[in-house]
């Protein structure tokens, strides 16, 4: 199942496996030939205390010799303590298993992520986070834990099983039968417990994939109205999920019976027989004996071998099959490996990467097309200029953005558009000058940003985050906070009426009212927020989804209401309809960068088409119709 879905035959990686296993064993065959040298004390352990018992019962205190069955009982006890030095340096010697099995895991794991990074940017998937952080741990733990209860129960069941021969082979006659019977339930339910098993970490892997999914496009999900189409899709993972492991619960319940079976049965079948076993020559020493060897020996090693591979050994082999299946060829589509635009994560540099006309890779947004980006500059100036800008978030870490090139004609409205977190907000941030490129330049107006103190930046562009401040004040003094010159009230109150705020500012009692911050919505702040960059004197307005907390209505308004403001406009669009409503469309996507008319990018563009066609999907299964 999931190595079909991998691409890979089922018998394949079995075999593969196996060869990688026994390749494993051979390499560490030192730490192999210790941990079964001290193994062999808890074998003797377990034959001594049988005949221990028997031998002070019979030979001791049976015949008024309780000097001899003490002795016989401190020499089991000595055996006790033999077995548990044993076992302590059998857990050191497993130590030399364990932790190079999870080193080669974890080589695997990142080896492929990187192989699946390296075939292009979108190539990776949150599932790998799972495999990584819970499946590799998983696979480390459940192997310690299947090798001492397999270790464990061969030695002890060798040691026993030798020991019922030693006191009469009747006694073991009677055990073996139902012994066996119990074993042989056992190992017939580790395939179907193996399938159940793996069908659960499939299911976790979907839904951790989903949950990634959903972490890094969650402003895609709100802009595309996806809340209940994704909602369901989570659902139904999560009922999945909790399906697999009823059904693996279901199957786990098989170990208790040929528990019963296996070590409950012959402790009654001893009782049961023991006239008849006295009859034909077993000492009641001897039958004591084949009690303490079934109770103390036996059983308890039944329930560690039922507990490591009825649960952890299918659940061992299950993770092993999955990450040994060919992780390159795992289903793209997920976006674990970008990285939100603000962090400093590296996974987001390829995605994220515009490359300089001429070179390799994805193109710049002069290349991409050769006419022009807008009026030569001879009718119209540059607005806005980026000159072979490069950007990382961190000195060890791949650019988000590199070699950009990139002209805006004054007057000109542009709209960014592209997955969340390939690097619309580092784009926004570059140009305001609040980011400093590591090689380049960017302009406004042909005045280089970077170095401007703050209030000669205010003069150039004005910036409306996603997230609004306002102060405590009146409304007056949050509108024209950015106004060196207070403008006319009729100014003010027109810019009021055409962003739409008219309503929020007749119940806060007018302009002069004071207001505070923490009565108003987010919707209500955004308002606030977009109207004082409205009345801005700067000439470049840049938006960075500062209208994601309005109804499209109101959205409307107000990009409609900033494209008739002079000056130019770029907008990091919340939603495709910001999109379409800009003269010039951006389209980020890391290895295609592309600009144009809504109608050339549905021609040119794949991702603009896709995201067009999910936000009139999802609009009208949502009952909003299209756009």
């Amino acid at each position: 199942m999931a190595d079909a879905a991998r691409g890979v035959a089922p018998e394949e990686t079995e075999c593969g496996l196996r060869d990688a296993a026994l390749a494993f064993l051979r390499r560490h065959k030192a730490a192999v030939a210790a941990l079964a040298g001290w193994s062999v004390l808890e074998a003797g352990q377990a034959f001594l205390l049988g005949i221990a018992l028997a031998r002070a019962l019979d030979d001791g205190f049976l015949r008024a010799r309780p000097d001899l069955g003490l002795a016989w009982l401190a020499a089991a006890a000595v055996s006790v303590i033999a077995a548990a030095f044993g076992t302590g340096r059998a857990y050191r010697a497993l130590a030399g298993l364990v932790e190079p099995l999870r080193d080669a895991l974890v080589r695997r794991v990142v080896s492929g992520a990187l192989k699946r990074a390296a075939a292009g940017p979108h190539r990776t998937d949150a599932s790998a986070v799972s495999r990584l952080t819970q499946q590799v741990e998983l696979a480390r733990d459940t192997f310690a834990g299947v090798t001492m209860a397999a270790r464990s129960f061969v030695f002890t069941a060798a040691g026993a099983l030798a020991g019922l021969f030693a006191l009469d082979p009747l006694l073991l006659a009677v055990v073996m039968p139902p012994l066996v019977a119990g074993l042989g339930l056992f190992v017939a339910t580790l395939g179907p417990l193996a399938r159940r098993q793996e069908a659960y970490l499939a299911t976790d892997e979907d839904l951790a994939r989903q949950c990634g999914d959903l972490a890094c496009g969650l402003r895609d999900v709100t802009a595309t109205g996806a809340e209940d189409v994704m909602a369901e899709e989570t659902d139904a993972l999560i009922a999945a999920e909790f399906r697999a492991s009823r059904s693996l619960a279901r199957w786990e319940v098989s170990r208790v019976l040929a528990i019963a079976l296996a070590g409950r049965l012959p402790v009654i079948l001893l009782l049961g027989a023991a006239p008849w076993l006295l009859r034909h020559g077993v000492t009641a020493g001897a039958l004591a004996g084949a009690l303490v060897y079934v109770t103390q020996s036996l059983l308890p090693a039944l329930h560690n071998l039922t507990q490591g591979l009825g649960t952890a050994g299918t659940r061992l082999g299950a993770v092993l099959r999955r990450l040994w299946a060919d992780p390159v060829s795992a289903p793209p589509g997920s976006c674990a490996d970008q990285s939100a635009d603000s962090g400093g994560a590296a996974g987001a540099a390829d995605a994220a990467r515009l490359t300089a006309p001429g070179g390799t890779g994805s193109q710049a947004v002069r290349a991409a097309h050769p006419a022009p980006y807008g009026p030569s500059p001879a009718s119209r100036p540059p607005a806005v200029e980026l000159d072979r800008v490069t950007f990382a978030h961190g000195d060890h870490t791949r650019p988000v953005v590199r070699d950009l090139h990139l002209t805006l004609p004054e007057g000109e409205h542009l709209a960014v558009v592209g997955p969340s977190g390939i690097g619309k907000s580092t784009l926004v941030g570059l140009i305001a000058g609040l980011l400093s490129p590591h090689s380049g330049q960017a302009r406004i107006a042909g005045v280089p940003v970077s170095g401007r103190t703050a209030e000669e930046l205010a003069a150039l562009r004005v910036l409306i985050p996603q997230e609004a401040y306002v102060f405590s004040g009146t409304l007056r003094d949050n509108l024209l906070y950015l106004c060196p010159e207070p403008p006319p009230d009729g100014t003010v109150q027109a810019a009021v009426a055409c962003l739409g705020l008219d309503a929020l500012a007749d119940r806060l009692g007018g302009l002069d009212s004071s207001v505070d911050p923490s009565t108003l919505s987010t919707g209500e702040a955004q308002l606030i927020a977009l109207a004082r960059a409205y009345l801005s004197p700067a000439p470049l307005a840049l938006l960075d989804e500062a209208t994601c907390h309005l109804d499209p209505t109101a959205e409307a308004r107000a990009e409609l209401a900033f494209a008739r403001r002079p000056g130019t406009l770029v907008i990091i669009a919340h939603r495709i309809t910001s999109a379409q409503r800009a003269g010039r469309i951006l389209v980020m996507d890391g290895a295609h960068v592309q600009w144009g008319t809504h109608d050339e990018l549905l021609t040119r563009s794949p991702l603009y088409r896709d995201m067009v066609g999910h936000w009139d999907t999802t609009a009208f299964a949502a009952g909003g119709g299209h756009r």
